[in-house]
């Protein structure tokens, strides 16, 4: 695939299980190294990139996970806590005003002393949402972000990531099954299947296309192709 991502820009990337949705996200945060193809994020070629130089582009990324990817053992401040400290170079008084800020901005605020076992699952996403923009990343990466919760939530949720959107002017890419997700918080959808970019476009122009792949995955008729 190619694609290029302009800053600003919220897109989502959708496709069937197994297309490599969140294969390519990984490749973008240099998890995974491609066996073929040049990745660049920020400028920098990031496939020779070391540890050390990943790293520093990772502080400009904040990644949501899709189970939120919580230290079970540590308190919901503690893992804010923990992104700060890693990545920033902040002093301790500035990462307890950004875990503030952060917890603030997601709805959580006073939820710092919790355990993740306390927490519901749409809570557990929210608290995911405030550890990756607490470094003020200029990158977002969503990895099925709505995935298991209801519907009341799933909008909670989608309002969230374009309030995020419209307040910071942040690159977001967001993989996702949910096209309601689409709809509501993406500017381009990108849809995936084997291996090859099968859409690239707006999403509202997603219903006028000929692709039947594409028809088949937005309308879930299986008989299509």
């Amino acid at each position: 695939i190619n694609l290029s991502v302009s800053h600003g820009q919220s897109v989502a990337v959708v496709g069937k299980s197994g297309a490599g949705k969140s294969v390519l996200l990984r490749c973008l945060i240099g998890l995974v190294k491609p066996d073929e193809g040049t990745i660049y994020v920020d400028n920098k070629l990031i496939n020779t990139m070391n540890f050390q130089q990943l790293q520093s582009i990772r502080s400009k990324i904040g990644m949501v996970f899709q189970f939120g990817a919580l230290f079970d053992s540590m308190t919901v401040g503690e893992n804010i806590s923990l992104a700060l400290q890693k990545l920033t170079k902040l002093n301790d008084d500035e990462i307890r005003d950004r875990l503030h800020n952060a917890l603030v901005e997601v709805g959580m605020e006073d939820t710092e002393d919790l355990m993740p076992a306390e927490l519901s699952g749409g809570m557990k996403k929210r608290i995911g949402i405030a550890r990756a923009i607490a470094i003020q990343p200029s990158y977002l990466f969503y990895d099925e972000p709505t995935t298991g919760l209801d519907p009341l939530m799933t909008d909670s949720i989608n309002r969230l990531i374009l309030k995020i959107q419209d307040n910071e002017q942040i690159t977001s890419v967001i993989i996702t099954h949910e096209l309601r997700t689409v709809y509501e918080v993406a500017d381009r959808v990108i849809m995936l299947h084997d291996g090859r970019i099968q859409f690239d476009g707006k999403p509202n122009d997603l219903e006028k296309t000929e692709n039947k792949i594409v028809k088949q995955f937005i309308t879930g008729d299986s008989t299509l192709v």
